[in-house]
């Protein structure tokens, strides 16, 4: 029996080291950007938002206009629905910064009250729950980190923009540690 790798297997190592390579690579990117740069990165990701929507919106205009096997009501929706995306990545672009700022607190906000909802939810499970003691502790840890966001939602989702920073940071060097360690034993 021989212990060489067939062409086959190599091809897929190659294939998974290069995607853990550039993908961490690509996270150690962003995450530096949005560390050094925290503004300038936010107001790019509001730009491929924005530059998504108006895409989003050209491509549901065209299903309206052109879709010969929908009715005329979700025609006319496709068409609304097209307009107000165009609409929006057109605002968005007016003002990018400003942009970017709103789409931080209104983040911030639906983080907030999703914190607070997953912690009353959590509550509701209690008598189901194997540790009540840490499921309640959960459930009160969450809410009041739902209730801080709320009052600061701006201050949070600066925060939570600096942590997503610092992981993809981390995430990307150990993707680019785990490109160079994949072994074929691995498949």
């Amino acid at each position: 029996m021989s212990t060489d790798t067939s062409p086959a297997a190599k091809s897929a190592v190659n294939g998974i080291r290069t995607f853990l390579g550039l993908s961490g690579l690509i996270a150690l990117i962003v995450g530096i950007l949005i560390l050094v740069w925290p503004g300038k990165t936010a107001v790019v990701v509001t730009a491929i938002i924005a530059i998504y929507a108006i895409v989003g919106g050209l491509v549901y205009l065209g299903l309206g206009i052109f879709s010969r096997t929908m009715g005329g009501w979700a025609r006319v929706g496709h068409l609304v629905l097209g307009l107000l995306y165009i609409v929006a990545g057109i605002i968005a672009f007016t003002n990018l910064q400003h942009t970017a700022l709103w789409l931080a607190v209104f983040l911030g906000i639906l983080v907030g009250i999703m914190w607070i909802i997953e912690g009353v939810v959590a509550l509701t499970t209690l008598g189901g729950a194997v540790s009540k003691g840490l499921t309640v502790f959960f459930a009160i840890l969450s809410i009041i980190a739902g209730i801080v966001l709320l009052m600061s939602p701006l201050w949070g989702a600066v925060v939570l923009w600096w942590l997503l920073g610092i992981s993809l940071v981390v995430l990307g060097i150990i993707q680019i540690v785990r490109a160079f360690t994949f072994s074929p034993k691995a498949l």
